[in-house]
């Protein structure tokens, strides 16, 4: 049997992070579930601690400071000797008892696999937007933030949008450009040949870097439909959605820099750059509005 190690990435997660453990401890392939705290403050993990005092497959690792989450996943996956595979797994999430058998089968039964993503659902059973998806490039991501994504169907070569999750399911494993970081399986020997997660981002974008440097080395990414995986998007964000904003929008920047500004006229990435800067300030003020609706109701 395959080992899997486990690896979860705890930041004020609160009782979810308890669910998400036991959800994990539920599979027989699982070997190890590393849990790194990045210095919670809301005593989340002292259930887990005491958790771990009877079950030997569970290890806690608390860091004094939140150390972003794929300097905390590299200290997991450190911590994870021996593993054939490694399991990025958010706190937030919930595994079906079979998925990660179907995963494993998925990543393989296609040669050259690297790294596989579970059919990811929201708490209503719909799917989850980013379980699939196409790398967005700044082509992708101009069209979907100007809707221009909306005539992708008429021209999908000049309009496509890079979120696949309104698409049909395929009724087996398949290649996908990217996958979610909440939740990869990946093979040890992939890891081994394309590296660690970048350090350089501190919160997002740290996944798709990591999709675009498995293909590049010749690795497949594999979505598995029939591994299910409700994930609770936003449970752990939503105290701070403003640091999670400006984290997603100040990360994007630094992926597109790193892989596309060869590939773009220096005019275009200040286009993008400043719409990308447009659309946090567009989402800053939605919640500074939402949070000042709730204060007068108060």
């Amino acid at each position: 049997m395959k080992k899997v190690s486990a690896i979860i990435v705890n930041y004020n997660a609160g009782p979810v992070l308890g669910e998400a453990v036991k959800s994990l401890l539920c599979s027989s392939f699982v070997t190890k579930i590393i849990v790194v705290d990045n210095g919670s403050i809301d005593n989340s993990m002292e259930d887990i601690e005491n958790l771990a005092v009877a079950e030997p497959r569970l290890i806690c690792i608390r860091n004094n400071e939140n150390m972003g989450f794929a300097k905390a996943c590299n200290t997991g996956i450190a911590a994870a000797e021996g593993s054939d595979y490694l399991l990025l797994f958010n706190p937030d999430c919930l595994a079906d008892q079979d998925a990660l058998g179907k995963l494993l089968y998925g990543i393989e039964s296609i040669p050259q696999s690297g790294m596989a993503g579970p059919l990811l659902l929201n708490a209503d059973g719909t799917e989850q937007a980013g379980g699939r998806r196409s790398i967005p490039t700044p082509r992708r991501s101009f069209n979907r933030a100007f809707g221009l994504s909306r005539l992708g169907k008429l021209f999908p070569r000049m309009f496509s949008d890079f979120l696949l999750h309104e698409q049909p399911l395929p009724e087996s494993p398949m290649e996908m450009e990217a996958i979610s970081g909440s939740c990869m399986l990946v093979k040890r020997e992939a890891l081994l040949d394309v590296g660690l997660l970048d350090e350089g981002y501190f919160l997002h974008c740290e996944d798709l870097d990591w999709c675009m440097r498995f293909r590049e080395k010749g690795w497949k990414i594999i979505f598995v439909p029939d591994a299910r995986v409700i994930h609770r998007k936003g449970v752990c964000s939503k105290t701070r959605p403003f640091f999670v904003e400006w984290n997603k929008h100040k990360w994007m920047i630094r992926f597109y820099n790193k892989f596309f500004r060869r590939q773009y006229p220096v005019i275009m990435f200040w286009i993008i750059t400043t719409g990308i800067w447009f659309r946090f300030a567009a989402v800053t003020v939605y919640h500074g509005a939402i949070r000042l609706i709730q204060w007068f109701k108060k």
